[in-house]
């Protein structure tokens, strides 16, 4: 696919308000089924006399205690395992935690307000790539009820991750280099995964190298750097405080497993299915099929740079030896969901998509919240 040209402009306030019009009522509706799937976790905790800690915890349960505790006091006062989660999101909440009198809340907020600059984000990078204004909402209404997508309205990192790399996206794909610099130095800062950008980066900047000029190659530059440099400034302090720069990715081998052959690890899945662990890793397979065939269809669908930065993601996700938080994963692989926006268009597959995922939201919340699912 060639080089995409900008949309026309709208005027800035006039076309936030109609973006808006499009990614509230998404937004909203993501919120409310969090609400009853904590209704259900409630009744569900009542009814056999449980008390996993993560309802306690409500929107900070999970990962989101570590980035509280972090935003908080620091990686001084924690385990090593707080390594694992990047500095951006906790930073941030540290920041804006000091006006509102805690951090906790800082982080849901600023989780809630990133889920719409991410829907926002991803009107404007389906316009830009000329798809039709049904399959944008549709885009809207999937990423925000796509089932994993319930931490977007938790203390997540996710929100921060994705907006970064759908700005960097955007950047790239209109020509915009120091966009997609910015984006991926934030999605890079934010999550591990955000380094894995700069693949998309390269194919972009490669294919427009000739025939750019001094400053557009420099930007095409940055545009590679920013991921990198995003994952080399925390690896760095980490190198001069801990003196290993790969703590925060051996920290997370640590817990996911060792690396395994991403195909091997689908076959085992297959046997997971049959045997003790039917209940356990067994139930991660049918998401990872699902992610494997929007994969196949987003490389028919979307230029190469999508399919290979989602590639690139449920490759490190399959490639471990435990599958917990495979379905995030498949979210941080947004063109995954972009894919199936695209192969929804029909009425007749649209609603029952979005009842299916709706469906899948409030179950995975239910579940993490009970503690018989790991976010």
């Amino acid at each position: 696919m060639t080089a995409i040209r900008r949309a026309p402009s709208r005027g800035w306030w006039a076309g936030l308000r109609e973006d808006l019009w499009v990614v509230v009522p998404a937004w909203v509706t993501a919120r409310i089924l969090v609400v009853a799937a904590y209704v259900a976790a409630r009744v569900v905790a009542d009814r056999f006399a449980l008390a996993p800690p993560a309802l306690a915890d409500g929107l900070l349960a999970w990962d989101g205690t570590w980035y509280r505790d972090i935003a908080a006091v620091g990686y001084g006062g924690l385990d090593r395992e707080a390594l694992r989660f990047f500095p951006g999101f906790p930073l941030a909440g540290r920041l804006v935690g000091g006006s509102l009198g805690s951090q906790g809340a800082a982080l849901v907020l600023i989780a809630n307000l990133a889920s719409i600059v991410l829907g926002v984000l991803v009107l404007q990078l389906m316009r830009a790539e000329g798809r039709s204004r049904a399959a944008a909402g549709r885009a809207v209404w999937l990423m925000m009820l796509f089932p994993p997508a319930f931490v977007l309205v938790w203390g997540y990192a996710e929100a921060l991750m994705l907006v970064g790399a759908l700005l960097a996206f955007l950047g790239l794909r209109t020509r915009r280099p120091w966009v997609a610099a910015a984006g991926g130095l934030l999605a890079a800062l934010c999550r591990p995964l955000g380094i894995l950008l700069a693949i998309p980066a390269v194919v972009e900047v490669a294919r427009t190298w000739r025939a750019g000029r001094g400053q557009d190659r420099a930007g095409g530059l940055a545009a590679i750097a920013g991921p990198l440099v995003g994952t080399a400034l925390y690896a760095g302090w980490v190198w001069v405080r801990d003196g290993d720069p790969l703590l925060p990715f051996t920290v997370q081998e640590d817990l996911r497993g060792r690396a395994v052959n991403p195909i091997t690890r689908m076959w085992d899945g297959l046997v997971d299915l049959v045997g003790p662990e039917r209940f356990g890793q067994g139930l991660h397979l049918p998401f990872a099929a699902l992610f494997v065939v929007l994969l196949v269809l987003a490389f028919r669908r979307w230029p190469v740079s999508y399919g290979l930065y989602a590639a690139a993601v449920l490759a490190l996700a399959l490639g471990a030896e435990n599958l917990n938080s495979l379905e995030r994963y498949g979210l941080n692989a947004f063109p995954l969901v972009l894919t199936l926006a695209l192969y929804t268009a029909d009425e007749r597959a649209e609603r029952p998509v979005l009842a299916l995922c709706a469906a899948g939201f409030v179950s995975l919340a239910t579940l993490a919240w009970l503690a018989a699912y790991v976010p």
